[in-house]
């Protein structure tokens, strides 16, 4: 942005002022304002950037006196139209780990003894070249695999995909959209044509009805909280379905209590109340949709009694909450993995979308379909730059010939029309030997995957593991060559954000030590095992994405940079970008949406004598997934420095629990123990535990093996459990008191 840095500086005086204002331990406010003050003006480097944490794609000036992070600055709301003056409190603080001491800056490879050594980028690469190459020769190409960072820039996911391809030669290649929103993709794809939010940001200000589930909105995504919060201080309903009482239910007009894993029962049963009492918009459903008499027969089964027994919701509740959607004229309805990461979480967003439908709330202003991104570039990098063994860039499939004709003329290389192995898939072949390499990149699998486990062993006895990352994580441990990457805040790309929206990332300090960003480490290797990229920037690569990629047909670094950011689909260079989805017609063969009726679901594993409870994980605010970034952050590990385990009261007693004690879970696949916070926000049936702590991983408890059949998500959301207490001494349970959400990954 021109003038950017001229403008920061005239008012680098009042950032310690900005600073001041965010809720930090005065030893940490004091060290950021000294710094600011102690530097020289004209040696600071200022840049305006998009936020590395999650898909809400805030927008704000970095200061940096080229060591470190020393302020982050909201900008204005013409230049931050999703954030405006807003920041949260990892984005406005979390930057400590680009300076860590742990940070990576050399490559390491394993020698003879099995332990790590410093070695030249010459050297490890020549490595991984050997490593992979020799698997490919031997085995094929399908016996190597690539995960993707939604961490990367667009850019740098789209060569993650072509390197698996044209490079390795094979279509397994996935990354965490896989564990997290792919059920979301699968089921709106299917009904409305675009596996995406349909909706901008500032309809979450222009509905006056807003549904949620499985969103922890206030933690997982606190600056659309703030945009919810004031719309419902305004006037505005607020309906919020979840099986914990999170702390955004505390503004709903209305809370309903869910058992953990049946959302499609009570969604079926709001739209059976509305069809059954003419309170859908028939004009929609006649004009824009098809299946509406399979939906309305396919919900008759959803009686009060029925639902009541299975979810725990009460009818008036379910009444309730339909003739407020129905009287509403303008509604969003918004989720994140509460409602997807299920071995049924298609058949969720499937009843979802035809709520959305039947109530014609789809293609207008303040209404639509919203799922919460996770990661900051999961909705880009991690789906719409393809690096999914399933579509090429675009969502185009790779089973279709022309469009695989197309990316092997431009990329010069065969490419199978057999889908790859998804993510979590790929572990499991792995134990027959179908896979035997991997390339990791900006993924910590050894705590992200379900059944932790199993994913530790499969790394493990891989015969030859790659992984790229800032640090030597909990997955690198087990890698033969570990490849040293940049943040965000060291290179420039693009990420796109939760509502479609692409946006700049510019580069604010020089790489750390001799660390690379991600796409000059993927030309390197596809050089040196025989291709002849040549890219000399990361604008470069997007004009290449916008040549083979309709949805980006006109989007370019000139223009984002210009227009301050471009939602897709931009079908060209004088396209403006589409604020909103579905305004005339569906992206669907006939214009239409097609509705399809839902049954009944359930878990893949419900509790019985031996595990009587059902755990649920999430979120909290102070840490981000598996704590790469935030807990190098002394100030935000203040706040939620371990895991613990909400229990409620009644449960507690029963087994002689209090705040405070040591609590034993186990599950069918392994145990943890953690600290009890004792709370009625989970039920009585009920436990949760947070997903950010290696030292007690909660996935060690999860399922790997259910997977959703349409979009092979795990069952993240729901695995049977025991509890009792731990001998030994009791823990402080840590300073927050809002524990994290089922909403998010």
């Amino acid at each position: 942005m021109a003038g950017a840095k001229e403008q920061a500086l005239e008012n680098v005086e009042n950032v310690a002022e900005g600073v001041a204002a965010e809720t930090l331990p005065e030893g940490k406010l004091f060290e950021i304002a000294q710094s600011i003050g102690d530097k020289r003006l004209e040696e600071l480097n200022v840049a305006d950037t998009t936020c590395g944490y999650c898909a809400v794609g805030c927008r704000f000036d970095l200061y940096s006196d080229g060591e470190e992070i020393l302020a982050a600055r909201p900008t204005d709301e013409e230049d931050a139209p999703v954030n405006g003056i807003s920041t949260c409190v990892k984005g406005k603080f979390g930057y400590d780990f680009v300076n860590s001491d742990d940070r990576l800056t050399s490559p390491l490879v394993r020698d003879e003894a099995g332990e790590f050594r410093e070695a030249t980028w010459d050297e490890a690469l020549s490595r991984v070249v050997e490593g992979l190459g020799g698997i490919k020769e031997e085995h094929g190409g399908d016996a190597l695999s690539v995960i993707a960072s939604s961490k990367a820039t667009n850019e740098e996911n789209y060569l993650m995909g072509k390197f698996a391809r044209q490079v390795l030669g094979t279509n397994s290649v996935d990354n965490c959209n896989r564990l997290c929103h792919s059920s979301t993709v699968a089921g709106l794809a299917q009904t409305y044509g675009y596996g995406a939010a349909s909706i901008s940001t500032e309809d979450l200000e222009l509905a006056d009805c807003i549904l949620l589930t499985g969103s922890n909105t206030t933690e997982a995504h606190p600056v659309l909280a703030t945009r919810i919060k004031q719309n419902v201080r305004d006037g505005a309903d607020l309906l919020v379905f979840d099986p914990r009482e999170v702390q955004i239910a505390e503004y709903a007009t209305q809370y309903s209590q869910v058992n953990p894993g049946y959302d499609a029962v009570w969604i079926n049963a709001v739209t059976r109340h509305i069809v059954n009492n003419d309170l859908h918009d028939e004009a929609f459903v006649e004009e824009r949709t098809t299946g509406f008499e399979d939906v309305k027969e396919s919900v008759q089964e959803f009686t009060p009694e029925r639902v009541k027994e299975v979810t725990g919701i009460p009818h008036e509740e379910i009444v309730s909450a339909a003739e407020t959607i129905a009287e509403a004229d303008r509604c969003v309805f918004g989720w994140t993995l509460g409602l997807t990461e299920h071995s049924h979480g298609t058949e969720n967003v499937l009843a979802m979308a035809n709520l959305a439908a039947v109530t014609g709330n789809l293609g207008k202003p303040g209404t639509g379909v919203s799922p919460f991104r996770g990661q900051n570039n999961v909705q880009g990098g991690g789906g719409d730059m393809g690096p999914l063994p399933d579509n090429f860039p675009g969502y185009q499939d790779i089973a279709d010939d022309e469009i695989r004709a197309k990316f092997e003329d431009a990329w010069d290389c065969d490419i199978s029309s057999e889908y790859g192995y998804y993510t979590t898939q790929m572990f499991l072949a792995a134990d027959d030997d179908d896979l035997r390499g991997m390339y990791i990149i900006g993924e910590n699998a050894a705590l992200s995957e379900p059944g932790v486990n199993h994913a530790e062993a499969v790394l493990e006895d891989l015969d030859f593991l790659v992984v790229q990352d800032l640090f030597v994580n909990e997955t690198a441990q087990y890698a033969d060559v570990v490849l040293p990457a940049c943040s965000f805040v060291e290179k420039t790309g693009t990420f796109t954000n939760t509502d479609r929206t692409v946006q700049k990332v510019n580069q604010v300090m020089e790489p750390k030590g001799d660390s690379r960003p991600d796409w000059k480490i993927l030309q390197d290797l596809a050089n040196r095992m025989g291709r002849g990229w040549d890219y000399d920037s990361t604008a470069e690569i997007m004009d290449e994405v916008n040549s083979l990629t309709p949805l980006y047909g006109g989007v370019s670094h000139e223009r984002v940079e210009e227009e301050g950011g471009l939602q897709w689909p931009c079908w060209d260079m004088d396209h403006p970008g589409t604020e909103r989805l579905y305004t005339e017609e569906f992206n669907t063969d006939d214009g239409k949406a097609h509705l399809q009726g839902v049954g009944y679901s359930e878990p893949a594993e419900t509790p019985d004598e031996e595990y009587p409870f059902t755990l649920t994980t999430g979120r909290v605010l102070y840490q981000y997934h598996t704590g790469t970034m935030t807990h190098r952050e002394e100030g935000i590990m203040q706040y939620t420095p371990s895991d613990f385990v909400e229990i409620h009261p009644d449960t507690a007693v029963n087994h002689g629990i209090e705040s405070g004690d040591m609590v034993r879970i186990a599950s069918r696949r392994g145990e943890i123990t953690v600290p009890a916070q004792v709370t009625d926000r989970v039920g009585p049936d009920n436990v949760f535990v947070p997903i950010h702590f290696a030292e007690s991983a909660v996935n060690r408890l999860t399922d790997e093996e259910h997977l959703d059949p349409a979009a092979a998500t795990p069952e993240f959301k729901v695995s049977a459990v025991r509890i009792a207490p731990a001998e030994g001494e009791s823990e402080p349970v840590g300073a927050t008191d809002a524990g994290a959400g089922t909403g998010d990954d």
